[in-house]
């Protein structure tokens, strides 16, 4: 996701350095016109805004807090955007450790995978000040359409695992929609235009169905970091006192997916392989 969202900024007329563990990985954006720094703490020294969108959790903790991470050289009045969808604590965390030095911190993960990430599409969703979302907002414009702030640090990453309950429920369901439908002797193109045409239309079907189809399962997101989503939306839950079942189910089977069969690197609609192994 991270080339199309530096193109679009690109794109913008914003000037962009860019760090990435692997420099191969960062080919495409170094030759659209991003240039290259050795080290999170570089780029930070020299920008007047940071964004980060890396793995996991523990990615956005070494990124942010590790050796030659950037709060090395993070400088009052800088802006730091994590657009990695992470822990509403680690972006507490992160926000407290900028706030008393006059950086200001934004949780800003988002949705709507690789084909948003290269139109500039992008779902936003937003946690920190009203000072610092007002600062972003032309930064963020450059990437997303739909662009909203929900509170405080931490409540970007809340309405992050809300989007994600919800994915959740809808990739499950496509997957068992498809798989009925193939059992029952349906035609299977046919049956997603006419899902798509009613109320049970949704993304991930319009999406997603026409890859399985045609037997394309390269991640536009990759199913272990779906998995890690749910894992902090199931935690998240369990520290406020709910129940999810139908997520704790949908955890399950990626689980399986992920854990077992050792298909994290395929994209989400990758889940159907697990059912056809069943």
């Amino acid at each position: 996701m991270g080339t199309g969202m530096i193109r679009n900024l690109l794109k913008a007329g914003f000037e962009v350095v860019v760090y990435n563990r692997t420099k191969d990985h960062a080919a495409d954006a170094l030759k659209a016109g991003a240039a290259w720094r050795d080290t999170p703490a570089e780029v930070t020294k020299t920008t007047d805004a940071v964004i980060t969108i890396v793995g996991f959790p523990k990615d956005v903790e070494e990124v942010y807090f590790g050796q030659n991470g950037i709060f090395e050289t993070a400088h009052r009045g800088q802006l730091l955007i994590d657009m990695t969808t992470s822990s509403p604590k680690l972006a507490q965390k992160i926000a407290a450790a900028g706030s008393p030095n006059g950086i200001s911190v934004l949780d800003a993960p988002v949705s709507g995978g690789d084909v948003g990430a290269q139109k500039g599409t992008l779902t936003i969703m937003v946690g920190g000040t009203a000072e610092a979302f007002d600062r972003a907002s032309a930064i963020l414009q450059a990437m997303g359409t739909s662009i909203k702030r929900f509170g405080d640090a931490g409540q970007g990453q809340n309405a992050k695992m809300a989007n994600q309950i919800m994915v959740a429920g809808t990739m499950t369901g496509m997957i068992e929609s498809l798989v009925y439908a193939k059992k029952a002797g349906l035609d299977l193109t046919q049956m997603i235009e006419t899902i798509n045409g009613g109320a049970a239309a949704n993304w991930s079907m319009t999406n997603y169905g026409p890859r399985i189809l045609g037997n394309d399962f390269k991640p536009g997101f990759a199913a272990k970091h779906f998995l890690k989503d749910l894992r902090i939306a199931l935690d998240t839950a369990d520290e406020m006192g709910i129940e999810l079942p139908a997520t704790t189910v949908a955890r399950d089977l990626y689980q399986k997916m992920v854990d077992q069969m050792k298909l994290g690197d395929l994209g989400t609609q990758g889940l159907m392989k697990v059912y056809e192994r069943q």
